[in-house]
């Protein structure tokens, strides 16, 4: 799982990551309180290198507010969390 970029960002960011081995990949954002936010990635992926936009909104399609959010990565043996930072 890699940091994403631009970060700090404002409108949308990307999120990268590499997967040895192919199998279910799930990507979601989550606020500082542990809530889920956004759901950006929920299906299997073959091994490769892939990325995947983030563009400020959560599940219902709002925008979010300005702060500091985490995206985890589960994936076949991967479980990967990282820092972004959303300036509104």
């Amino acid at each position: 799982l890699h940091q994403n970029f631009p970060n700090p960002f404002n409108p949308s960011t990307t999120i990268r990551f590499d997967l040895d081995r192919g199998g279910a990949v799930t990507l979601k954002v989550f606020n500082v309180r542990g809530q889920a936010v956004r759901t950006l990635l929920d299906e299997a992926r073959p091994p490769g290198f892939w990325s995947v936009e983030w563009d400020g909104l959560n599940n219902d399609g709002s925008p979010v507010a300005s702060g500091v959010y985490l995206y985890r990565l589960e994936a076949p043996g991967i479980s990967q969390a990282r820092k972004l930072l959303l300036l509104r």
